[in-house]
């Protein structure tokens, strides 16, 4: 059996006469150097509130929060909107629909380049997404109805929009806006980067395609695209609903969403119509204001002919 070995310990008495900064520097110095790089910013004496946590009406540490948060910035960050009722679609039937809509819109970005080199792909930033319908109308309201910059509050930190003086201004609005009716089930959000009606008559043909071969929303044919028609995307299809769009601010009924999608050329081909139509007006009003002078000048043109004439027979006479 191994020895025994005794340690002489220091008595506290002893260790209480030690100074405390040689008991300071005694310590780690491994654990002295972590502790400052962690260090956090102290708050200054004129806030009463942490420099990295602003005093915030709801709890951000709840998901509802976040939600609202990811939902105003997708509002105000997004120029085109589409919603959607879907009746609780699988995930498969998710899956399979996204993934013919990014072939869609694939074939779209290739039709684009070979038009316009120059022109920028917006597949890859064109998303269908689910939300909560009753957390997405708050968001509407902060994006459409508060101004920060009319607020009370005092510093810009406190007009977020989880801010307490956010959700009283928005508090009497409720059910107020437009596309607060539509919002009413399971709602999924179409969001496209650019008001493209390119790419929006391409997701409109496979989320919501009208029948008929001829239609400019028509599904593509199987023999064209043969895995739209896979039962479980043709299930997901048939439990989506086109409801409307919010477009620049803007609420689109069906009929203005679908119109929106089926303007020929897209914007460059309603730049085109507008400048002709423009064009048309200035022609028209400019016959129309050298009308006048015309008719004038043809009256007293008529009437110096039928003068000379009898100018003529007076010289005569005499």
């Amino acid at each position: 059996m191994p020895p025994r070995l005794r340690l002489r310990l220091r008595p506290l008495a002893q260790l209480s006469d030690v100074p405390v900064t040689q008991r300071q520097i005694s310590g780690c110095f491994r654990c002295q150097h972590y502790a400052t790089a962690t260090s956090l910013p102290v708050p200054s004496s004129s806030s009463s509130y942490h420099p990295l946590q602003p005093p915030s009406h709801r709890d951000p540490a709840y998901r509802k929060s976040q939600l609202l948060r990811s939902y105003v910035s997708l509002l105000q960050t997004t120029p085109l909107l589409v919603i959607f009722q879907h009746n609780n679609l699988k995930a498969q039937e998710w899956v399979g629909i996204r993934r013919e809509l990014e072939r869609a819109l694939q074939k779209v970005d290739e039709q684009l380049a070979a038009q316009n080199p120059d022109a920028q792909p917006l597949s890859q930033s064109i998303k269908l997404q689910v939300v909560k319908p009753t957390i997405f109308e708050v968001g509407l309201r902060l994006a459409d109805y508060y101004e920060p910059g009319r607020s009370q509050a005092s510093a810009d930190s406190l007009n977020h929009a989880l801010s307490e003086a956010a959700y009283k201004a928005v508090l009497g609005l409720k059910g107020t806006h437009p596309l607060t009716p539509l919002l009413t089930g399971a709602t999924a959000l179409l969001t496209l980067p650019a008001v493209s009606p390119q790419y929006l008559r391409a997701a409109l043909s496979i989320l919501a395609p009208t029948p008929g071969a001829s239609s400019a929303f028509a599904a593509p044919s199987r023999k064209a695209v043969p895995s739209y028609y896979d039962p479980l995307v043709q299930d997901g299809v048939k439990k989506l609903m086109l409801l409307g769009a919010r477009a620049d601010g803007r609420v689109l009924d069906l009929d203005g969403t679908r119109w929106v999608a089926g303007i020929d050329g897209g914007i460059d081909g309603l730049r085109a119509q507008l400048v002709s139509l423009l064009q048309h007006a200035g022609i028209g009003l400019a016959r129309t204001l050298e009308s006048a002078g015309q008719h004038l000048w043809f009256t007293m043109e008529s009437r110096r002919r039928d003068m000379e004439p009898k100018e003529e027979e007076k010289k005569a006479e005499s």
